[in-house]
């Protein structure tokens, strides 16, 4: 049986309420409008974002929920697709929708049809142009390992509970360096993308260690199917000095990518958050919406 989510009380009669509203007084006029979403998600109980046969998704999920208030079906394009089992903090998606419900009241419709386990954070209009994919000029995860040998049930969710070894964060960090810019990185590029290429601008990699906790955050212009986890099972084989550190640089300037065996598991991983040139939300609605992990 598959996991469900309890489902919000739907609002009824959502688009006749719209429909009287206009500046006059006087009906709206119904027009094509581009929405764009600012979406968080567990990704604990969905199979990544993008829509799949059989599989629970968090793009179909948003679809029906739009659907259900247009009463006809919707395409919605995110920035990125998230892994099986993987988080989003603030996802950006966009849709087409010929309606007189003003944008900006998308948030609330949509979170009354949502299971619990995904939310809008804010909906606004943009540009026919404006692309949440395509218009995007960087995304950034972050990668949390916990390394207690005590297991903590509201750490174990969000992380990879990794206490085999002793892991250096100086040498995780040393070994990020070198990817700073632009390269091929095909060695962290997993099987069936339809990406024509592996180049990555890398703009930030560090890491990050508070008491039992170590985080690693990447920005880059774009992310090959898979990458950070593969990057992160190879990270930890260098922190645990299993692995050195001319090895792993070795295997990925020179595109070794049958050297690359273990991915980390996804529920360490989330979305931090997409930038734009152009962004139409203030930055607290999606800058910082993760709390990073704290004993104490």
């Amino acid at each position: 049986m598959s996991y469900r989510w309890p489902t919000a009380i739907s609002m009824t009669s959502t688009l006749p309420k719209f429909a009287a509203l206009s500046n006059a007084g006087a009906p709206a006029s119904t027009e094509l409008q581009r929405v764009a979403l600012v979406i968080q998600y567990l990704g604990t109980h969905f199979h990544g974002w993008q829509r799949q046969p059989q599989h629970r998704t968090v793009q179909e999920e948003i679809e029906r929920a739009i659907a259900s208030v247009l009463q006809c079906p919707v395409t919605l394009h995110g920035a990125g697709r998230t892994d099986s089992g993987v988080h989003a903090a603030a996802q950006v998606a966009h849709f087409d929708a010929i309606t007189v419900i003003p944008p900006h009241r998308w948030r609330d419709i949509l979170n009354t049809r949502l299971p619990g386990d995904v939310l809008i954070r804010a909906s606004a209009s943009v540009e026919q142009t404006w692309h949440a994919r395509f218009s995007a000029s960087w995304r950034r995860y972050r990668y949390t390992l916990y390394t207690d040998p005590c297991p903590n049930l509201f750490v174990r969710p969000f992380s990879w509970h990794y206490y085999r070894a002793s892991l250096d964060e100086s040498l995780i960090q040393a070994a990020l360096q070198p990817m700073l810019g632009r390269h091929h990185l095909a060695a962290f590029h997993r099987a069936g993308s339809s990406r024509a290429h592996s180049w990555v601008e890398v703009q930030v990699a560090e890491c990050i260690r508070r008491g039992s906790l170590i985080q690693i955050e990447i920005q880059a212009s774009g992310f090959l199917y898979g990458m950070v986890r593969l990057l992160v099972g190879m990270l930890v084989e260098v922190a645990s000095q299993e692995r050195s550190l001319s090895n792993f640089t070795e295997i990925w300037t020179d595109q070794h990518r049958e050297k690359v065996k273990y991915a980390a598991p996804p529920q360490g991983l989330c979305l931090l958050r997409v930038g734009y040139p152009d962004f139409p939300f203030p930055q607290e609605v999606w800058y910082d919406t993760l709390p990073k992990l704290v004993f104490g």
